[in-house]
């Protein structure tokens, strides 16, 4: 059977610079097994499977290479871009997606796509030093923030030292598996305004050493502000990520006490049919 099919840059409105997820759209009929399949064969962080929904505008299923996740920030964004695009869901102001973790909302504002995350689940890690080759700042707290994925967060000593990181994936790896985290996202402030931070997010264990622009992951660290009372950034401010991969993501993210919402534009880099 011939499916349409996008493949869409997220978090950036020029080609090649953000987070890429393939999207299958008219995916009825597919299971289980056929879709992890193919989200092997794309080997991309993430592919989704576009489906007809009795609750929302479409229901989406995401799988990673290895497995289905109940939710992830950029698919959502992507596969939403690609919906539009593909004519599935009339352009209008608000979108509801159903997924694993429930119904996720979305708005268009000006070309950009922002989505209303669900409510995180916070809980203290234990730090583990630098065992596996990431500095933090002294003192400053990890958290096991789960948004659907699951990610340890904390910050690095300052910007220079995040985006010297190299850390030991095999170390790494373990460690977050016996926390049941996806990975490890790492924030500074960018010294580029009072209102923007770098991110950088890694999940060896998941088959994705760094992933280039992270939506859950930014969305961890909305949480992790929050829930520490860090108001250095404000209410709302700007992510970069994915430098050190040759990107450019750009995440606008917003913080208010009953929501965390992150949004970005998209850009389609491939579109055709494909044959499953």
């Amino acid at each position: 059977m011939t499916r349409r099919f996008k493949q869409v840059d997220v978090f950036t409105d020029r080609a090649f610079l953000g987070n890429p997820v393939a999207v299958v759209l008219d995916a009825e009929g597919l299971d289980t097994a056929q879709m992890q399949r193919i989200a092997g064969w794309t080997n991309l962080s993430e592919t989704t499977f576009v489906l007809p929904s009795s609750v929302a505008d479409y229901r989406l299923r995401i799988f990673t290479p290895r497995q289905e996740l109940p939710f992830a920030g950029h698919p959502t964004i992507g596969s939403a871009h690609a919906v539009l695009e593909a004519g599935i869901c009339s352009r209008k102001p608000k979108l509801v997606q159903e997924c694993g973790a429930g119904l996720i909302e979305l708005t268009v504002e000006e070309g950009t796509l922002f989505l209303r995350g669900p409510q995180p689940k916070i809980s203290v890690a234990a730090n583990p030093g630098s065992s596996f080759g990431v500095p933090l700042k002294p003192a400053a707290p990890l958290l096991r923030v789960d948004v659907g994925p699951v990610w340890v967060v904390g910050e690095a000593a300052d910007a220079a030292a995040l985006a010297a990181l190299e850390p030991d994936m095999s170390a790494l790896g373990e460690w977050t598996d016996s926390l049941h985290a996806t990975g490890l996202t790492v924030f500074a402030p960018s010294g580029e305004s009072k209102s923007g931070i770098h991110v950088r997010s890694f999940a060896p264990a998941h088959g994705i050493p760094e992933d280039p622009v992270c939506g859950s992951g930014n969305l961890s660290v909305a949480a992790y502000l929050r829930h520490n009372g860090d108001r250095r950034f404000g209410d709302a401010y700007a992510a970069r990520q994915g430098m050190q991969l040759g990107r450019d993501g750009r995440v606008q993210v917003r913080i208010a006490k009953e929501s965390l919402q992150i949004g970005g534009r998209a850009v389609t880099c491939v579109d055709g049919t494909l044959n499953a």
